[in-house]
């Protein structure tokens, strides 16, 4: 599972992060990650761990596990999740013995990172160019996101960088992206605003097969799944890649605001079902206490959560990595 941003990508370099994660360096790396993310996501843990820790280190009984199910649906895990997570620890503890309120906590940390795991919870960029298409809702952070990412991708892994500014509906959006573009020393390509978002992710595709640059990252305009021009227009953008370069676009991240708990559920359904979603990036859980909803989206919906924002820094754009997530959301150390 992911852990860090030479774990998320596979590239056609040698696998070294095997050794790093072992050396002390790399796990003292890890130990600040794991701090920096139970410091961002304190609201949902002061919300659910608090609630948890007194359920589990508390009697037995049926109103336990009442008081647990309604803790974790409150968190946004999501019913269907809750049930079963809350099922498998109530059997462990009566059939088989596990009656301590720190091995419970332990279970369930495993049961939750379980719910959460998914084989194709990594982002291939071998095809040269990749083509990373960035969609969602307005508001969920998308540029931000994809400016991070770039960042990232250049100065952490040494990749070459093209944006592509298909959000030619709302002129902040390109200067944001050129921002961006500057910050991560990597090219972009714009159009005039209002113009063809389909010529822009043409132009951004066309300039990085000329150039041999490795990634292209392509912005897309803010849109409501209920939207269907928006939604039809996203559809036109995906072809006109599509006819360009064999495979692509090879991802497609979803950006969902963790602070819309279930309607956050809901559009990363209806997205999935029209915008070929691969993977999801969950922004703004340091703003919310509903940060069970990444473990929602991806047992319910069966995508993998690969990236999560959690704050306003660079390093606060990481990889998703479902142990250490379920672990800040419920230890308290």
């Amino acid at each position: 599972m992911p852990r860090d941003w030479a774990d998320l990508f596979i590239t056609d370099e040698p696998d070294g992060s095997a050794g790093e994660s072992q050396s002390g360096e790399g796990k003292e790396r890890r130990r600040g990650l794991l701090r920096r993310l139970r410091e961002n996501l304190s609201k949902t843990r002061q919300a659910l761990g608090s609630e948890i820790q007194a359920t589990l280190f508390s009697k037995l009984d049926e109103h336990t596990w009442e008081r647990l199910e309604e803790a974790l649906i409150m968190a946004d895990v999501g019913a269907s999740t809750t049930a079963s997570v809350v099922e498998a620890l109530e059997t462990e503890a009566t059939e088989g013995g596990l009656t301590s309120g720190e091995a419970l906590s332990e279970r369930l940390i495993e049961l939750l990172a379980d719910t959460a795991r998914n084989e194709n919870d990594r982002i291939d960029i071998r095809a040269k160019p990749t083509v990373i298409l960035v969609v969602g809702v307005n508001g969920t952070g998308k540029t931000t996101t994809i400016g991070k990412l770039a960042w990232h991708l250049r100065n952490e892994l040494g990749v070459s960088v093209l944006l592509g500014a298909a959000d030619t509906f709302r002129a902040a959006a390109t200067e944001q992206l050129e921002g961006w573009a500057q910050r991560a020393g990597c090219e972009i390509v714009t159009g005039p605003e209002g113009s063809d978002p389909g010529s822009v992710a043409f132009e951004a595709v066309t300039q990085a097969r000329s150039k041999e640059i490795d990634v292209v990252i392509v912005d897309t305009a803010g849109r409501l799944h209920t939207q269907d021009d928006l939604m039809g227009e996203l559809a036109k953008v995906r072809r006109v890649i599509a006819r360009q370069l064999e495979g692509a676009p090879h991802e497609t991240l979803l950006t969902v605001d963790a602070t819309t708990g279930q309607n956050g559920l809901r559009q990363a359904q209806m997205f999935a079902d029209s915008a070929g979603v691969s993977g999801i990036v969950l922004t703004k859980l340091d703003g919310t206490a509903r940060g069970g909803i990444a473990l929602a989206i991806a047992r319910e919906l069966g995508l993998p959560v690969k990236l999560v924002g959690i704050g306003e820094q660079l390093e606060d754009l990481r990889p998703f990595d479902p142990d250490d997530f379920a672990r800040a959301l419920i230890a308290e150390r």
